[in-house]
């Protein structure tokens, strides 16, 4: 029994664990080929009630989520979402979402394959150009993109099929019921003619756009949704055929970079050497622009000899002479008071602090523009391209109609592509210097000048008293983050419905994000913000990661003070089923309990979020090791030597992408938890390559890695993108705590230790004034 059941975009009443015999809305487009597209309605669910020892009222994130808020923002549009049907009988797809390696073409032609009755490997799925007309429809985030098209895509794929079978009786003189389709043929069960989707690709196609009426096949009858296959793009990126931005051939668009300033958002002064940089071997062109001095040349390494080249003076920034020890301070000035205590309670009172950290994509900021006197076209790998092609078309004074903008596949994002701060400096670039432009950052602008995830701090106090936990509350203090990508459009556009009265952007997102899975009687948790002057944005699960982590740890104490066992603690306290199905997986695969040796110990923590649940046992290795970083030959610093992962998201569309999804996950939640962060400094990160920034290394990577995909326990997909980033996080920094006996409460774990690596120059060095002049090379 599913306790706090939230609504459900698309789901009807009366039939809870998937869609059924239900009849959906699509349509026939006017087309010379066969098109289609979805109609899409909804019916929510209101929450069940669940009962407990001391019960908690649900909050609003059990009730109405981020993810419920961004999949209703999708269906006035929904009937825009449409499959082609080619003359050599492939569906070809345009997906109005960006792939950045989280393998969405591959579950989206799987859900056209399985309706449309056509082998996976005739559909052809690319990424769509940013589309205005889908309003809210063509934003990549939440773990939604799943969720929000799993049955309009799967609408518009029966359409396609019913107008095939349609086509193929009139050709036959034959009823439908007689006729059967499979692998792309329809064949007549009568007479045994048949006939190719191909051949009925045009016989199929509308002459005017015509509403027709589908069933969607059960999910009893699924043959395709829910097995485990292959990436469809898995072959070309082994083999280096995969297009991403910079591998494009734009006429006339040369390599370009931007010598950047050495604190967060410094501005250019003046440039001492310009006619000597212009005459640099290969460069063809140096310009200001209001983000540095971009420089174009026949190749990148010309670029940046350039770059390195140019002397700059340069104004303050917006970070001047802050670092992590006085944004620590302005934190905790801003934290929001907890509860007084009652004098007949105990109570755990905890501060944590987590660090700046890096979205650490693999590709770097990148983007291609050709900025002409009416017009501009623009590629880069987009996850809100509609915003990017507004905003980019606002900052050049052209109507949006005229700024053309193509999304590209991307090598990792983790938020980072929400901003197209590439994409909108490579149009001022080339409209600067009236040529196309291929601009790439290096790999120090990211750290130092990129997306970052801002530091936070988290108070938590849980009471308890005759076994029972009383109230649990937390105050989230963090730098401000930026949603300025769309997301905060779609808020203000739903506001009406959400269950959170009158809050600003972030608290929004906080309070439709953040729920506790157990019942610890009173609950309460609360955003505040401060600090607007760095760079930052959304990194993969948003908040999640760090008030989970603080969550769990302070259940571990609970545990402890209690008497109790941590696993069994979680168990009694859990809410829902689904929730203690997958901790009971995890425990039982990971053998919880175990006897381990002095320093080395296990850790198991969950995660409820999008309509699904995680759950997560590490072990870790806390003793001196051998073998540590290469750039530190003493390291000792703790190993993670095993993980098992239990993950329920209803229905697994795609279990091997899915397994894919949690591993990812759980590499970013070792690393948040042991050793990604960025050292602040005067106004500026130390971290400048990933020498220095540790990622979690092979080294740390578990020997032993175990994932375990529940059976379907609901008839539509959870979100998967960002769930297990939370879970391995707190699991991992649960196993830290009882392996060393002292509870961490700085992340990671290792910022305060010596720096291990020696900051890549500025030259001269960071003056001691903010204002300061300073020239920088990488």
């Amino acid at each position: 029994m599913e306790a706090h059941r939230r609504p459900r975009p698309n789901e009807a009443a009366g039939e809870p664990d998937g869609i059924g015999r239900r009849r959906f809305l699509g349509y026939v487009v006017a087309a010379s080929t066969l098109t289609v597209a979805a109609q899409l309605g909804e019916t929510v669910f209101a929450p069940a009630e669940a009962g407990a020892a001391v019960p908690s009222v649900p909050g609003p994130a059990e009730i109405y989520d981020l993810n419920d808020m961004l999949t209703h923002a999708t269906l006035p549009t929904a009937n825009l979402i449409s499959i082609r049907i080619d003359a050599d009988g492939t569906a070809s797809f345009a997906l109005p979402r960006a792939e950045v390696g989280q393998g969405i073409t591959t579950s989206s032609a799987m859900l056209i394959a399985e309706e449309l009755d056509l082998p996976l490997e005739r559909i052809r799925v690319s990424l769509a150009d940013a589309r205005p007309e889908l309003v809210f429809n063509q934003l990549t985030g939440g773990s939604n993109t799943t969720i929000s098209t799993f049955t309009p895509i799967r609408v518009a794929a029966a359409v396609a099929r019913g107008r095939l079978l349609k086509a193929a009786a009139l050709e036959l003189g034959e009823g439908i019921d007689t006729l059967t389709a499979k692998a792309g043929v329809v064949v007549s069960t009568v007479t045994g003619r048949s006939f190719s989707y191909g051949e009925l690709a045009e016989k199929a196609a509308a002459v005017t756009t015509t509403q027709v009426s589908v069933t969607l096949k059960e999910p009893s009858e699924f043959g395709v949704i829910g097995t485990a296959q292959r990436r469809i793009d898995a072959l070309e990126a082994v083999t280096g055929r995969k297009r991403f931005a910079m591998d494009l051939q734009v006429p006339g668009a040369l390599p370009t970079m931007v010598c950047r300033p050495p604190t967060i958002n410094g501005t250019v002064r003046s440039v001492e050497n310009l006619d000597a940089v212009r005459a640099l071997p290969g460069i063809t062109d140096v310009v200001t622009v209001s983000t540095g001095v971009a420089v174009r040349g026949r190749t990148f390494g010309q670029c940046i000899d350039a770059v390195r080249a140019l002397k700059v003076t340069w104004g303050p920034g917006t970070a001047d002479g802050k670092s992590a020890a006085t944004v620590r301070d302005e934190l905790r000035r801003a934290e929001l008071p907890l509860p007084a205590l009652d004098l007949l309670t105990k109570s755990v009172d905890a501060r944590f602090t987590f660090h700046f950290a890096s979205n650490s994509a693999l590709e770097t900021n990148c983007a291609v523009a050709d900025v002409r006197k009416d017009s501009a076209e623009i590629w880069a790998s987009l996850k809100s391209p509609i915003t990017a092609q507004e905003q980019i078309a606002l900052k050049l004074g052209l109507p949006p109609t005229a700024v053309k903008v193509h999304v590209t596949e991307g090598g990792g994002s983790f938020g980072r592509k929400l901003f197209h701060d590439a994409a909108a400096e490579a149009a001022e670039i080339s409209r600067a210097l009236g040529k196309p432009v291929k601009l790439m950052w290096h790999r120090t602008d990211d750290f130092r000048q990129g997306r970052t995830h801002p530091m936070s701090t988290s108070r938590a106090r849980a009471t308890y008293a005759l076994g029972q936990v009383l109230t649990y509350d937390q105050r989230h203090t963090s730098v401000a983050t930026d949603f300025g990508h769309g997301v905060g459009e779609i808020i203000t556009s739903e506001a009406a419905r959400l269950p959170v009265g009158d809050l600003a952007f972030s608290e929004t997102i906080f309070t439709l994000t953040q729920q506790t899975p157990y019942r610890f009687g009173l609950v309460t948790q609360l955003l505040s913000e401060t600090d607007k002057g760095f760079n930052t944005g959304s990194m993969r699960n948003i908040y999640s990661p760090n008030v989970r982590c603080a969550q769990e740890l302070v259940v571990d104490e609970l545990a402890r003070r209690m008497g109790k066992d941590a696993c069994r603690f979680r168990r009694t306290f859990l809410k829902d089923d689904r929730a203690r199905a997958v901790l009971d997986k995890a425990a039982e695969v990971g053998d919880w309990g175990r006897d381990m040796p002095a320093g080395t110990a296990q850790g198991i923590a969950i995660h409820p979020e999008y309509h699904a649940y995680v759950a997560v046992l590490a072990e870790i290795d806390c003793r001196p090791q051998t073998t540590g970083r290469r750039v530190r030959d003493a390291y000792t610093g703790p190993r993670v030597t095993r993980v098992v992962c239990a993950v329920d998201v209803g229905l697994a569309v795609n279990p091997r992408g899915l397994q894919a999804q949690m591993m990812g996950g759980i590499m970013d939640g070792i690393a948040i938890t042991l050793s990604s962060g960025l050292h602040l400094d005067n106004g500026h990160f130390l971290e400048g390559s990933w020498d220095n920034y540790f990622y979690t290394r092979q080294w740390n990577t578990p020997p032993e890695l175990e994932i375990v995909v529940m059976p379907p326990t609901t008839g539509q997909p959870g979100g998967a993108g960002e769930l297990a980033v939370a879970g391995a996080m707190a699991a991992v920094a649960c196993a830290y705590g009882r392996a060393t006996g002292t509870m961490p409460t700085t992340f990671p774990i290792n910022h305060d230790e010596p720096l291990g690596f020696e900051p890549l120059p500025t030259t001269p060095p960071v003056p001691a004034s903010p204002t300061d002049g300073l020239s920088r090379a990488y």
